[in-house]
């Protein structure tokens, strides 16, 4: 037994009438046969919804004494037991009371489509989980009552019920909502204008959301690749400080207000020594951004600034959000800061937001460790102050008249040394050394302006300094040099935390992971490479970037992985050390490529196992729906060629009638057979142009009765690009399905319209209808829906007019009549440079 559908009606407030809706759809369904029970609805004293009850049947409630009065609850056990088609619940966010079975009401009704039951509901979107603060913070009354928002946004079907503020206070006036007791208080409170109109943007921001994952499934579904809107990418720049999750949250408030909009959490992990980023907090961080829907990326870069805007360009990035610098006042004279520059460098194609937080001016916690890996600036200070700043001192000292004493002159240019390894490593302050060593001898020990030293206590004092120089300098040096390889061990320890998690995963997709190799490793190209054997060309099975290497030779840097593959990157020669990390990259690569193989070979093997229930499905047609008018034609040409029997003139016209009827079926069925071979062996090749559907649905109609069908082709649709002779053969089979199913006297609507750089047909019956888990089963070969005659053909019309019509572009959908019955619904492409003509009313023909 498969698990019930869930249907919600989410309210904008209280009163926009979610109950009336549900139950006006409990009404419609009834009347169209199907088995709907009332497991619990309030009416709340409100006359039109209690009205609503009235011919709906209601389960029995169960009483509970708590504290010494009775309440009724739902009574789960007796909606088991009735075990309707579709149970109405109402207040899916309800608490139930103390003794009930479960302590949610939500939680009856997932009891309820575990059994198998479909079930309609109701919410307000004030009882959503995650919206309690905002809705307190705009209303002042906090909610007790709250479902989770992962249970509402399960449901299979969501329909907002909303009303403008100034309709919902009008009805509220007239006693519709509150007793009239309640009506003054409730308009000066809680249903005050700014408040309704706050919460009904919330509901409208919350189902956009909705709205926005069905689009992208069903762009999915039939392979729509155009751009239908602006898509906005928004990277969000973490330092792994507690101001991430701020800067995170506030990323994806405005990602929720354009449609589409995608997050990309980036950490630029910098080799040259240990940062302030905490392990953990980017842990919770990156759990954090998928929560959201976005994705986290981790890059390796020696300038922050400069790997962050590259990562920004290289995703096609339209914004940046970057927190306010967390460095005192005091710091920035180390330069602007990673926000500064970034937001001088982004260019016009790039927006960047600085977002402040409550960590902005209280420091970075411990300073950033400097490594043996510096920059030219960093580079060039160091010698400066090595070498040109001892100079400047012992000129500074000897224009003095008293000097401080050559005990603080030695102590002054060992600081200057010291500063040199900060800056510039072990070279410039050895460098350092030895021009202080110098000078002092020079300037500052008797006999001064020589190079000789009278005192043996000088020139003790002159070792000493330099050896305490060149110790110290040793010692930074060593200190840098420990640093640089705990931070390339840190960031190699999270990238293969990342490999890792990928393999748990099951993640599949080569191409993601080559590209974040490219991040990684800041390369131009990847590509991974393979071959047969030693003697066959390389072959490329996956790459990214502008240049695709084909041979290993060709990189700059090449990766084998077993003996016919290598992982080849362009871009920069890397260092031997990255080399351990590539390679765990390079064996992830040939385990995602081994998988895709498999995922392969079983989609083939599925397709084999399709074909052979498609031929079993022809063979047991063949053996019937073939015969049936064969024999029929046998039997009609035998009894007019038979001797014996003296036929009427009126008897012969049926009889060939019968043959002409037999012959119909039969051209009709091998021609779908005959398109449906076409269709699986994918020989078809559509002629595409310009064509009116006013020229084309016309000839479609002509093997129907004139009565049976209603035509509605404005002659100002535009023009479509089609294949004219597909687009007939697939309008004759939705219509001749559609006159199939529907009832006798009443005609099957045919109209078209413009949607956009769209035109759509829609065939509307008043047949049965197609329950929505049944809709895409009726466009498989050889399906029927229903309890179809076995004479009213194989099934094969409806995936033959699919076929046809996702081979020129368009789409087949089937849908809901309104009121009852079926609408196929075939989408095509409007020819470009034909716009629809406006200024004359559509012309509507009935043949």
């Amino acid at each position: 037994m498969g698990r019930g559908k869930l249907r919600i009606y989410l309210g904008a407030a209280p009163g926009v009438g979610k109950t009336y809706a549900m139950l006006s759809e409990a009404h419609r369904r009834v009347e169209r046969g199907t088995d709907c029970v009332v497991a619990f609805v309030e009416h709340h004293d409100r006359p039109r919804t209690e009205v609503m009850l009235h011919g709906l049947e209601q389960t029995r409630r169960r009483e509970i004494v708590h504290r010494g009065a009775v309440f009724t609850e739902m009574d789960v056990d007796a909606v088991l037991a009735r075990r309707p088609a579709v149970a109405l619940v109402d207040e899916l966010a309800h608490t139930n009371v103390p003794g009930s079975r479960h302590a949610k009401r939500w939680q009856d009704v997932e009891e309820l489509l575990q059994a198998g039951v479909d079930v309609i509901s109701t919410v307000n979107i004030q009882h959503l989980e995650s919206l309690g603060d905002v809705v307190e913070s705009i209303t002042g009354v906090r909610q007790r009552e709250t479902v989770p928002d992962e249970v509402v946004r399960r449901a299979d079907q969501i329909e907002l019920v909303d009303m403008s503020p100034q309709a919902l206070r009008r009805r509220m006036a007239h006693g519709n909502i509150y007793k009239p007791d309640k009506v003054d208080a409730a308009l000066s409170h809680y249903f005050r204008p700014g408040n309704l109109t706050a919460l009904r943007e919330l509901a409208l921001l919350w189902v956009a959301d909705r709205v926005d994952e069905y689009l992208q499934q069903y762009r999915g579904e039939h392979n729509i690749r155009s751009t239908w809107q602006a898509r906005e990418r928004i990277v969000v720049g973490l330092t792994g400080g507690p101001e991430g999750r701020t800067l995170i949250r506030r990323a994806s408030r405005m990602a929720a207000k354009g449609s589409g909009s995608e997050i990309l959490a980036v950490y630029i992990a910098r080799s040259d020594g240990l940062t302030s980023a905490s392990p953990k907090e980017l842990t919770v961080q990156r759990t954090l951004v998928e929560d959201l829907g976005g994705t986290f990326h981790h890059v390796i870069g020696d300038d922050v600034p400069s790997a962050l805007l590259e990562f920004a360009r290289g995703v096609n990035a339209t914004q940046i959000v970057l927190g306010s610098s967390r460095r005192k006042a005091w710091q920035y004279v180390f330069g602007p800061g990673v926000g500064a520059t970034v937001a001088r460098d982004s260019g016009p194609d790039l927006d960047v937001h600085i977002v402040t937080h409550d960590h902005v001016a209280k420091g970075r916690g411990l300073p950033v460790a400097r490594g043996t890996r510096l920059g030219r600036t960093r580079l060039l200070s160091g010698w400066l102050v090595g070498v040109a700043a001892p100079v400047l001192l012992s000129l500074l000292l000897t224009s003095m008249e008293n000097g401080p004493g050559l005990a603080n002159d030695v102590l002054l240019f060992l600081f200057l040394t010291v500063l040199a390894a900060l800056l510039g490593g072990l070279l410039p302050a050895l460098a350092s050394a030895a021009v202080g060593s110098l000078l002092l001898n020079y300037y500052f020990t008797p006999p001064t302006r020589t190079l000789t030293v009278a005192d043996p206590e000088n020139l003790v004092a002159i070792v000493i300094f330099f050896a305490v120089a060149v110790s110290v300098a040793s010692v930074v040096d060593l200190a840098a040099r420990r640093t640089h390889q705990a931070a390339r061990l840190r960031a190699e320890s999270e990238i293969l935390s990342f490999l890792a998690g990928s393999v748990l995963r099951g993640e599949t997709a080569l191409d993601a992971l080559l590209e974040r190799v490219r991040e990684t490793f800041a390369m131009e190209s990847v590509a991974l490479l393979e071959r047969a054997s030693d003697v066959d060309p390389w072959t490329c099975a996956g790459s990214v970037g502008p240049r695709p290497l084909t041979r290993p030779e060709d990189a700059d840097v090449d990766m084998p992985v077993g003996d016919h593959m290598a992982l080849a990157l362009a871009g920069r020669v890397l260092p031997a050390e990255d080399r351990r990390v590539l390679g765990a990259f390079a064996a992830q690569a040939a385990v995602v490529l081994d998988r895709q193989r498999l995922v392969g070979e079983a989609e083939g093997a599925r397709k084999l196992a399709e074909g052979n229930r498609i031929r079993t499905a022809l063979l047991a047609a063949v053996s019937h729906d073939l015969r049936t008018p064969l024999a029929a034609i046998k039997a009609a040409v035998s009894s007019l060629r038979s001797d014996d029997v003296a036929w009427s003139d009126a008897d012969e016209a049926e009889l060939l009638a019968g043959i002409e009827d037999g012959a119909d079926r039969l051209d009709h069925l091998v021609g779908n057979l005959l398109d449906m071979s076409r269709l699986q062996t994918g020989t078809v090749t559509p002629l595409i142009r310009e064509t009116g559907l006013d020229e084309v649905v016309p000839m479609a109609l002509v093997g129907v009765p004139d009565e049976s069908v209603g035509l509605d082709i404005p002659e100002t649709l535009p023009m479509v690009a089609v294949d004219r002779g597909l687009l007939e053969r697939a309008v004759a089979n939705i219509v001749e399905n559609a006159v199939k199913y529907s009832p006798g006297g009443t005609p099957v609507s045919v109209a078209a319209s413009a949607l956009g750089a769209r035109v759509e047909l829609r065939v509307a019956d008043r047949g049965p209808g197609v329950p929505d888990e049944e809709k895409d089963r009726i466009f498989e070969p050889f399906q029927r829906y229903g309890d179809a005659p076995r004479g009213a053909g194989v099934g094969l019309g409806l995936a033959v007019a699919r076929g046809f019509a996702e081979a020129m572009g368009g789409t087949l959908t089937a849908e809901d009549t309104p009121g009852g019955g079926m609408t196929m619904v075939l989408t095509l492409r409007a020819a470009p440079g034909h716009p629809p003509v406006r200024p004359h009313p559509a012309a509507r023909t009935t043949p």
